[in-house]
């Protein structure tokens, strides 16, 4: 049989495709390695008990909100979001400690308890430059098509006034330390280069904007786990007539006459299909899924971005705790020294906690609870297990000295960065594409539509705009998008 679509892969991106492609009528069908849907945002059980082994926190709601309005669906009917209180517990190594909270205006009462009144009024400044930042930067590197640096300059006035305006020529890091003296709040804020896994002392200034997005536009829970998420699109997609296959693993995208005709499963089986959407890493799709004559040189990269150490503990159930805990180390800065330039684990961690009952409303055992741990790491394809054995034992030390975790706890499940570059062929590890360590970086992400082989699209993390949930989701958008428009049905 063939299909109008193919699309190769689950993830959140692919999913949001397929659904926005079957609204228009096309035939969709979508192809997954794995056991399930969902790609790096999945889950895993043990002893009965379900937890999330991805994503922790939901921002920018509004971009499914509007996929499913698109469909005659309510996101909120389907999706329930958790606002738990306080929203994240910062730790630092003065012995202070730092609640945030959904709304801006409480955070900053919190930051002015803590530090002071000088202290709250260079963060809220600093929100306030990120919040314009955001306005300028959304629609062009998020909300719309994969950007073009000649194209911003020329593109007329409005454009041109958008690329001087979003703080691109220096440092993430020489922004907030121009603004923001108290050396608690610049860990806080630094931290946010690591939402798209990239290096705050080379990251434009520009990614200042996630701070607005999360602390002004707020970070979510999903009630039942963030895997609902999933779940919901699936259902949606299956309701909608989207076909789907598990276990069935692409070998390769298939060309006839100068365009996409379909894909080759591992089990020597072809499915004939006019388009192909891969959510799948850009890497992947240019070096090993295309043919040979056809392959694409990735674009340029300094860095992949990082990857994870993760870990997911059962212990006993304590109230209160935080929903999301963060625990900085002594010198933050040489977290991204350790990942970037010496390429080994960080010998001095920040560690991050999801108590998932709390920020999800999961349900844990009958008397203990998940703690879902992460330490950042460089993305290596074949990752030292050893340094990842290490890094295993700094968090847990870390968080034995916090007190969250009994120092005779052991881990239920982990996972390094080895174990991601197997599951995610051509991410090396990587959690979110290419990092955005220079200006130019958003200019080189793979665009939604592939011009030199048409047919095929692209609707993942490391193609335009980038990681993370509301990203891939809005990549999923853009891919169909541009797929519907050279149908001529957009």
């Amino acid at each position: 049989m063939t299909h109008d679509v193919v699309v190769i892969g689950s993830g959140v991106g692919g999913l949001v495709a397929a659904l926005l492609l079957r609204a228009r009528g096309l035939s969709v069908l979508v192809l997954e390695a794995g056991e399930r849907c969902g790609g790096k945002a999945n889950v895993e059980v043990v002893d009965g008990v379900e937890f999330d082994t991805g994503p922790s926190v939901l921002t920018l709601p509004r971009i499914f909100e509007a996929v499913f309005a698109e469909l005659g669906e309510s996101f909120a009917e389907r999706v329930q979001l958790v606002r738990p209180e306080p929203a994240f517990r910062y730790s630092f190594p003065s012995g202070a400690e730092l609640d945030v909270h959904h709304e801006l205006e409480r955070t900053l009462d919190s930051v002015e308890a803590v530090f002071g009144t000088a202290a709250r009024g260079e963060f809220s400044n600093y929100l306030a430059d990120a919040a314009r930042i955001w306005d300028a930067a959304g629609p062009h590197f998020v909300f719309g098509p994969a950007p073009d640096f000649g194209g911003m300059l020329l593109g007329g006035l409005g454009k041109l006034r958008a690329a001087l305006s979003i703080d691109a020529f220096r440092s993430l890091q020489s922004a907030i330390e121009a603004r923001v003296r108290s050396p608690e709040l610049r860990m806080l804020l630094e931290r946010y280069a690591t939402y798209n896994g990239s290096d705050v002392r080379r990251a434009p200034a520009t990614l200042g904007c996630i701070a607005h997005v999360e602390l002004a536009l707020g970070g979510y829970g999903v009630r039942g786990g963030m895997y609902e998420l999933v779940r919901a699109l699936v259902a949606l997609a299956k309701e909608r007539g989207v076909e789907f296959e598990c276990g069935a693993r692409v070998e390769g995208i298939t060309i006839r006459a100068g365009r996409v005709s379909g894909v080759r499963l591992s089990a020597d089986r072809h499915i004939a299909a006019s388009h192909v959407v891969a959510n799948a890493d850009v890497a992947h799709v240019f070096g090993e899924l295309l043919p040979a004559p056809q392959r694409l040189q990735g674009p340029a990269q300094s860095a992949p971005s990082m990857s994870a150490y993760n870990a997911v503990y059962r212990v006993p159930r304590q109230r209160p705790r935080p929903a999301h805990a963060v625990v900085f180390p002594t010198d933050y800065l040489e977290e991204f020294a350790d990942i970037f330039d010496r390429e080994r684990a960080p010998r001095q961690p920040a560690v991050y906690v999801c108590a998932q009952e709390i920020a999800h409303h999961r349900v844990g055992w009958e008397t203990e609870e998940v703690l879902f741990v992460m330490a950042n790491a460089p993305a290596k394809q074949t990752a030292d297990r050893a340094d990842a054995r290490a890094l295993g034992e700094l968090v847990k030390s870390r968080l034995v000295e916090r007190r969250l975790l009994a120092a005779d706890a052991e881990p239920v499940w982990r996972r390094n960065p080895s174990d991601l570059a197997r599951a995610f062929p051509g991410s090396r590890g990587s959690l979110y594409g290419p990092a955005s360590n220079d200006m130019g970086a958003a200019f080189r992400r793979a665009p939604n539509e592939l011009r030199k082989i048409p047919g095929l699209f692209l609707a993942s993390g490391s193609a335009h705009p980038g990681g993370g949930l509301p990203l891939v989701a809005q990549s999923g958008r853009q891919a169909a998008e541009s797929l519907l428009r050279s149908r001529g049905l957009a």
